[in-house]
């Protein structure tokens, strides 16, 4: 490694399994999951798009989240995987740089996005009223691309950062991706400056979102409290709860991970956490968002037997 690492630019992903059958048993695990947030994000997109019910503010940012896990699982799972399989760990420079944008990208997004549904969830809650106002398309878009755009520009400072900084130590990298504070270790200068402005865009990011969703979601289970409806309640704090869990199961690890000093984190533990918030995490958001909602099973109902109408 040390000879392949001098007289290439390439980089070497050193994988989330060991190569033994106990790697290969996690790894037969992973599998089912991976292939489960696929299927589950691309239903819901389709769904959304199929079928004109659920062409409102809630359901197109369903859709932007699906769309995002979509690509994010993807993004990562099958570098890993034909490495993993192939025994060929190698990633050109580029291709690495294109990971860790395209990472970095959605990950931001995905926060700015989650606390959009949060928003949308609070207004429809607690002012009905004044939903149409407040939620309407254009406001949806300002959204959707104010998410998307925000993530790619913040995107773009990092990855620029890590492919212009010199690598002098070994290119092997401990983690199965392209992930930028472990990017961060190998280089040889003095990194101090770019770790900050991780921090930055991590509290940017992830903290502020999140403190944005649990004030939203606080404010909503108030209102759902003062329901009159014991039917109303439990629909209330069971939609609310299972919210909360999925973002806190997506930011925490996360945030921990990125707020940790370098002198305090440890390569394993990364790997474990970043397991949460890239794999399994896509894969809860459609159960949890959308198959357990009743106008996304009667859409898919809908969209059913529009097909086999087709068919017939």
């Amino acid at each position: 490694m040390e000879n392949y690492t001098k007289t290439s630019t390439d980089f070497i992903l050193l994988g989330l399994f060991p190569s033994s059958r106990v790697g290969l048993v996690l790894f037969i695990l992973i599998i089912p999951i991976f292939l489960m947030a696929l299927a589950g994000n691309l239903s819901m997109v389709l769904l959304i798009l199929l079928d004109a019910h659920l062409h409102t503010p809630m359901y197109v940012l369903l859709s932007q989240l699906s769309l995002m896990d979509l690509m994010y699982i993807s993004t990562t799972v099958p570098k890993m995987a034909s490495g993993f399989l192939s025994g060929n760990k190698s990633i050109s420079f580029i291709g690495c740089g294109f990971q860790a944008f395209c990472f970095v990208a959605l990950a931001c997004s995905e926060g700015l996005i989650l606390m959009s549904m949060s928003y949308d969830h609070y207004v429809a809650i607690c002012f009905p009223l004044h939903y149409p106002i407040r939620m309407n398309r254009r406001v949806c878009v300002l959204m959707i691309l104010g998410s998307w755009v925000t993530g790619a520009v913040n995107s773009c400072a990092h990855t620029v950062y890590i492919l212009r900084i010199p690598y002098c130590r070994s290119r092997a990298i401990d983690h199965f991706f392209c992930d930028v504070p472990a990017m961060l270790t190998l280089a040889c200068g003095d990194t101090r400056v770019h770790e900050y402005t991780v921090f930055l865009s991590t509290v940017v990011f992830l903290l502020v979102p999140f403190i944005v969703i649990v004030f939203s979601y606080g404010k909503v289970l108030l209102a759902v409290y003062r329901m009159r409806s014991r039917e109303g309640r439990k629909k209330g704090y069971s939609t609310c709860s299972s919210h909360l869990t999925v973002v806190t199961f997506y930011i925490a690890p996360f945030a921990y991970t990125y707020l940790h000093p370098k002198s305090l984190r440890s390569p394993a533990e990364d790997k474990v956490l970043a397991v949460f918030y890239t794999i399994f995490t896509p894969m809860l958001n459609p159960v949890i968002y959308s198959l357990r909602n009743k106008e996304v099973t009667g859409a898919l109902g809908r969209v059913s037997e529009k097909f086999c109408s087709v068919k017939m």
